[in-house]
């Protein structure tokens, strides 16, 4: 990608330069996050040529999907991007040589790395971003050295936790002193410029990503999503017993009115009826449960639901099944109406949060700019 601005033009990447992009080695300070099922080669790659961080979710990948997919995005762009871990996976040491021997630029994980894992990462050259959902989470993760941090808001997709974007910036960035991008409610170059305004170094997004031309979500699931409105989405620990924020579906409904046995009947049934999607075998799903529960203050309906709910996602980020899938999501998914590819996607919010700099720029010296319609 060239970097190279015609003489007598101004850089738009200028004013949005953050030391996130110079520890990443992008353009912009703009992250499309590992959403598992979604965040493949195609939708990595086309983040990191448009001159944002794409990262692979390989969580939903088996050694060899990864190695392919990793070949693949170099195939199609020559930009850094990164690759999300799951510290607790079964082949995490192989991942983990794989993507120093592949020289991957960066390693982001959904959940809590160890020290010994960073330090590996670290000392091979990769850049370590976890993402973090409380202040004493960003300290924890900071003590251990990793490089940059992800502080997902209550208003982020998936997994979440309890603090606002707007609460949680703030007192994450007060409190470490490495680069913290924001996740969370975020989707166009006004969020991006409020991030900024919180001490953020950029931003993180994954549904607003998922909602791209490039994205391999079946289009009848994005459509699912763009008709949500902000109140159509809810968090819940009926799926895996760890608050998910999700689209409200007739399944979601079901699950979270379902408890005792009938719920742990239910999630039974799923789990070795689905397990098939992925040829595990019985033996294996019952060995992650039971891992499941020593690790967690779970049930054992929440167990059963945890082993099967990657397999619930699938059915509808890969299959389309709407009715048999969990559909998480940013509960921004209310504010998105359009499916534009990556690129404009990018140079949209680059646009937009340049205007709103130099409109606030110009208030704050007592002029009073105009915005064209679209920025207005």
């Amino acid at each position: 990608m060239s970097t190279a601005v015609p003489a007598g033009e101004t850089d738009p990447a200028a004013a949005l330069r953050t030391p996130a992009c110079d520890l990443l080695g992008v353009r912009y300070p703009i992250v499309q996050t590992g959403m598992g099922w979604v965040a493949g080669a195609r939708l990595t790659a086309a983040t990191s040529a448009a001159g944002g961080l794409g990262i692979l979710a390989s969580a939903t990948m088996t050694y060899d999907q990864l190695a392919t997919a990793i070949r693949e995005v170099r195939e199609r762009t020559e930009n850094p991007f990164g690759v999300n871990l799951r510290s607790d996976h079964a082949e995490i040491d192989r991942f983990v040589a794989l993507i120093v021997r592949e020289q991957v630029r960066v390693a982001s994980f959904a959940q809590a790395p160890n020290a010994a894992l960073i330090a590996k990462l670290r000392d091979s050259g990769v850049v370590t971003m976890p993402t973090i959902a409380a202040p004493r989470h960003a300290e924890k993760v900071a003590a251990m050295g990793v490089d940059a941090m992800i502080a997902q808001g209550h208003e982020g997709g998936g997994h979440t936790g309890a603090i606002p974007t707007s609460l949680l910036l703030p007192q994450v960035t007060a409190l470490v002193d490495r680069p913290v991008l924001g996740a969370g409610g975020f989707h166009d170059g006004r969020g991006l410029v409020a991030a900024l305004a919180w001490g953020a170094a950029g931003v993180a997004m994954g549904t607003r990503f998922l909602l791209t031309k490039e994205s391999t979500v079946p289009d009848e699931v994005k459509a699912r999503y763009l008709a949500a409105a902000l109140t159509d989405t809810l968090v819940t620990r009926a799926i895996d017993g760890a608050p998910q924020r999700v689209i409200r579906t007739e399944l979601v409904d079901r699950l979270e009115r379902r408890s005792g046995p009938a719920a742990l009947g239910r999630a039974v049934v799923n789990a070795v009826r689905l397990r098939r999607l992925t040829q595990t075998g019985l033996a294996d799903l019952a060995r992650e449960g039971l891992a499941m529960k020593r690790n967690g203050d779970l049930t054992w309906a929440q167990v059963a639901m945890a082993a099967n709910a990657p397999m619930l996602t699938r059915a509808s980020m890969v299959e389309g099944r709407l009715e048999a899938g969990i559909l998480p999501t940013g509960q921004v998914t209310g504010l998105i109406d359009a499916l534009p590819t990556v690129a404009e996607l990018i140079d949209g919010i680059v646009a937009e949060a340049t205007a709103t700099l130099a409109a606030l720029s110009s208030r704050v010296c007592g002029e009073a700019p105009e915005l064209d319609a679209e920025h207005a």
